[in-house]
């Protein structure tokens, strides 16, 4: 099935119209017509080849919401014209012990949802920033009828990548939370945090947060790099997610915990963070670090947004705008999330 898509045919060429196939639908197949596709900092790593790794043509996206066009015969989640959204993985070993336990995202055979052997096609798994897209309906993620489709978009990233650990370490209501970072991740986790009942504290170094900090949900605001501060804040966390990808000193977050206290790493800075293990006997703290959700735990993400009306901020952009928005990613210029209008794909030539 012949599809049009943007691709990168390097790392260093902008992104342009590409036809690629899709597999017929399977019997326990969907066929997804992307209405939206969000845009993550991993598709712009990727397409730039800044992990290693990448084979082109490579076709970005696993922030995907569209609509099912076609289903397999034996197919019983979805019938034809329901809202899907498709995120990071589209496939598993489906028998590993991680599987069993609806952690394919540790499956040591997952199947991601671009620049992954392709187990259908041969070749490599192409991603959403196409018109349509072909998947198991295993995994394929219902949305919420309340929630707008392009801000739903990110939610199959960067609300799971968020919701998993504090739905891993509990958070609930008056717990005190930290949130370091406020991007793409960070507002999101300020969202979901505040609706899971927490005390929510964000950690900037940008002045010009604050005021959005607040309107998402944040209960207080704190300038990372002022000492005072800081040490007000001491001994006093039991859960902080920490969403920075730049280097940064994250003993310094370690020591806001209280006994007992977990940090969660999310964020994937370029070289290793220097750790000082005081910083975590000293309180019996613990560092530890989490990787999106299995597709069970993303359907619950999904309807925790839809219960509570959580959509991420985005700003909607034509695809034909992708590489200048890669771009703005770099210098953070957005707020807080690129969502693609595929419909743009249309006029692309």
């Amino acid at each position: 099935m012949k599809t049009s898509a943007y691709a990168a045919q390097t790392a260093t060429t902008p992104l342009a119209p590409f036809n690629l196939q899709r597999r017929d639908v399977g019997k326990h197949d969907i066929e997804i017509e992307i209405l939206y596709c969000g845009v993550c900092h991993s598709d712009l790593h990727t397409v730039r080849g800044e992990w290693g790794g990448t084979t082109y043509p490579c076709v970005p996206g696993h922030e995907i919401v569209g609509r099912v066009t076609k289903v397999g015969e034996q197919v019983t989640k979805f019938k034809e014209g329901d809202t899907a959204g498709v995120g990071c993985m589209v496939d598993s070993c489906r028998t590993c012990a991680n599987c069993e336990r609806d952690l394919e995202q540790f499956c040591p055979d997952t199947t991601f949802t671009y620049n992954s052997p392709d187990k259908h096609l041969g070749g490599i798994t192409f991603g959403g920033y196409s018109e349509r897209i072909v998947v198991d309906e295993a995994f394929g993620l219902q949305i919420p009828p309340n929630l707008d489709l392009a801000a739903t978009a990110p939610l199959l990233c960067a609300g799971i990548t968020t919701y998993s650990p504090l739905h891993h370490h509990n958070v609930s209501p008056g717990q005190k939370v930290g949130v370091v970072g406020l991007g793409g991740l960070g507002h999101v986790g300020v969202k979901l945090a505040k609706a899971m009942g927490a005390h929510v504290v964000v950690f900037t170094t940008s002045s010009n947060k604050v005021e959005d900090a607040l309107r998402l949900g944040a209960d207080e605001v704190v300038n990372s790099k002022n000492a005072d501060e800081m040490k007000k804040q001491l001994n006093s966390f039991n859960f902080i997610l920490d969403t920075v990808s730049a280097p940064h000193d994250i003993n310094a977050y370690l020591l806001l915990l209280k006994l007992d206290g977990n940090l969660t790493q999310v964020g994937v800075p370029p070289e290793p963070l220097s750790l000082n293990v005081g910083s975590l006997i000293y309180g019996r703290r613990s560092l530890s670090g989490s990787l999106i959700g299995g597709i069970k735990e993303t359907q619950e993400m999904l309807d925790f947004c839809g219960k509570h009306n959580i959509t991420a901020d985005i700003e909607l952009i034509q695809i034909q705008e992708i590489d200048r928005a890669y771009d703005r990613l770099v210098k953070s210029d957005v707020k807080y999330r690129f969502v693609i209008d595929m419909a743009s794909l249309q006029q692309a030539s």
